[in-house]
């Protein structure tokens, strides 16, 4: 059985012509920002890619059929219908045997994008280890995903709330080589820098590239290429602000007992509840960097495709 993987006529006659494609996750806009606002967001980081010279194929699922890249109808339909599902990729075969419609997470999004053909995607910042993972082991099924997939992944590093210096060990483990865009330090989501250092700095989207054109030289595990991109420093939000705000949220989650899948939503909306919504703007400050640099690459990358 085959999967019913239903591309957008531009996204399928750009991967047929080799052109640029740039994949979009789709949760950020049907469960990170508020309506009417996310479906403004949802055209904006699609024109960003066309203005980078790249197609972009915003994943979601329609009615138990995954699509990469969505026409209007589809976009408006994934910032106004309040009962689509937040599907990561273990969802996808209970969404498709089910019907479902569902806005899809890092892993699912890179999972389809990759099947479809894509191998560039932009994100705000992935899920990783979360703290206190030596009681809870409780880590974000991106990493597991991206130690499968090829595929390059832009984004602003993990989310804060996370153990970083964990996640990055992680993904050493997973043999997911990380790079930092033109910065030595891993980013910090709404930070420019976490503090942590990368072992690769890379200067251009060109190199991007080259480094991508060397996974496939290998021709060794299907693994994906993480490309650290920060926060410009004066979109960041303020530093002193973020570890106060973020210690009262953890405080708070303990309190409160939440657990498990709760605890990020719960993290993040507490952070922007309590930075007054200036967390919010840093993440999609982030996103939009991270859009453009993504068809950037994409554009090098299609270049360079025999």
């Amino acid at each position: 059985m085959s999967l019913d993987l239903r591309l957008s006529e531009e996204v399928r006659q750009a991967l047929l012509d080799r052109t640029p494609v740039v994949a979009l996750e789709s949760t950020i806009i049907s469960h990170g920002l508020p309506q009417p606002r996310n479906h403004a967001v949802a055209e904006e980081l699609e024109r960003i890619v066309r203005d980078g010279g790249a197609v972009p194929a915003t994943v979601a699922v329609l009615d138990g059929v995954p699509h990469v890249g969505l026409d209007q109808a589809g976009l408006k339909r994934i910032a106004t219908d309040g009962e689509l599902h937040k599907l990561g990729y273990r969802d996808l075969p209970a969404a498709l045997g089910t019907g479902a419609s569902g806005a899809t997470t890092v892993s699912a999004t890179a999972f389809l994008a990759a099947r479809a053909g894509i191998r560039v995607f932009a994100t705000g910042g992935l899920g990783g280890v979360h703290r206190g993972w030596t009681e809870t082991w409780d880590e974000s099924a991106d990493l597991d995903l991206l130690s499968r997939t090829r595929i390059t992944v832009v984004c602003a590093g993990v989310k804060s709330i996370l153990d970083v210096p964990a996640t990055l060990q992680r993904l050493e483990t997973l043999n997911v080589t990380v790079v930092g865009y033109r910065t030595a330090t891993f980013p910090g989501f709404y930070l420019t820098s976490s503090g942590e250092p990368v072992d690769w700095t890379l200067d251009s989207a060109e190199q991007v590239a080259a480094v991508m054109r060397g996974q496939d030289a290998l021709a060794g595990p299907s693994t994906a290429l993480l490309v650290a991109n920060p926060v410009p420093q004066d979109q960041q939000l303020d530093p002193a602000l973020h570890d106060r705000v973020l210690a009262g949220a953890l405080t708070a989650a303990t309190r409160e007992k939440i657990t498990g899948q709760a605890t990020t939503p719960f993290l993040l909306g507490y952070l922007v509840e309590h930075t007054g919504g200036a967390s919010l703007e840093a993440n999609l400050a982030a996103v939009r960097g991270n859009v453009g640099l993504a068809a950037e690459i994409a554009v090098c990358w299609a270049a360079g495709a025999p």
